[in-house]
């Protein structure tokens, strides 16, 4: 049964996803929101740069990101920072074992594996007490990306945020989901959903 606190969004669009954001960032003078890596936030950064909104006083962090230089492709503090280059909008950078802040949005995307920032059903780390950042390697290294990370762990995810997004695409994404809550798998996705104390909307979309 679905929490009450976890609502699917009636629209699951970029243009969506991107009003949500920008309702949090209008909402606080020193916003501090954090983001996804991977392909699917590009566009979103990008529909959200195009606004024109004042980022004066808002912090950007990633959940996650590979440890490679920040001028190697696959770098996502390199797209984030080039997404938002043109705006007034502080990009922190993730160091380990740094202590996440309390975030007025936290945004995550989720793997079709239910891995979430990068923790992987799989994976090597040495976590940390308390929400911080930690060094995590997914078992075995998925060949597109074959870096270890550094990510949130799972009492940031769960306990920093005051609101939690998670944006999918595709009926795989969706079906991961459906299981978690319905308490079918312990999943990265599915503990997040079960220890969560901000409410969650999932956007989804098919494509």
């Amino acid at each position: 049964m679905t929490k009450p606190k976890v609502r699917w969004a009636e629209d699951g669009s970029t243009g969506a996803v991107a009003d949500h954001v920008e309702r949090v960032a209008k909402a606080s003078d020193a916003p501090m929101i954090a983001v996804p890596g991977g392909s699917t936030p590009v566009a979103i950064f990008d529909e959200l740069a195009a606004r024109g909104l004042d980022w004066t006083g808002a912090r950007l962090m990633l959940g996650d990101d590979r440890l490679v230089a920040k001028d190697h492709p696959a770098s996502n503090q390199a797209k984030l920072e080039s997404a938002f280059a043109q705006t007034a909008a502080i990009i922190e950078p993730l160091a380990e074992g740094m202590a996440v802040p309390e975030l007025d949005l936290l945004w995550v995307g989720m793997g079709a594996d239910g891995h979430i920032a990068s923790l992987f059903p799989e994976m090597i780390c040495d976590d940390h007490a308390g929400a911080s950042v930690i060094r995590t390697e997914p078992h075995p290294l998925p060949p597109e990306a074959p870096f270890p990370r550094l990510s949130m762990n799972m009492e940031a995810l769960t306990t920093a945020p005051k609101d939690t997004i998670i944006v999918i695409r595709g009926e795989d994404k969706k079906a991961v989901i459906e299981d978690a809550l319905r308490g079918d798998s312990d999943l990265p996705i599915a503990r997040l959903l079960r220890h969560s104390r901000a409410p969650v909307t999932i956007y989804w979309s098919p494509a």
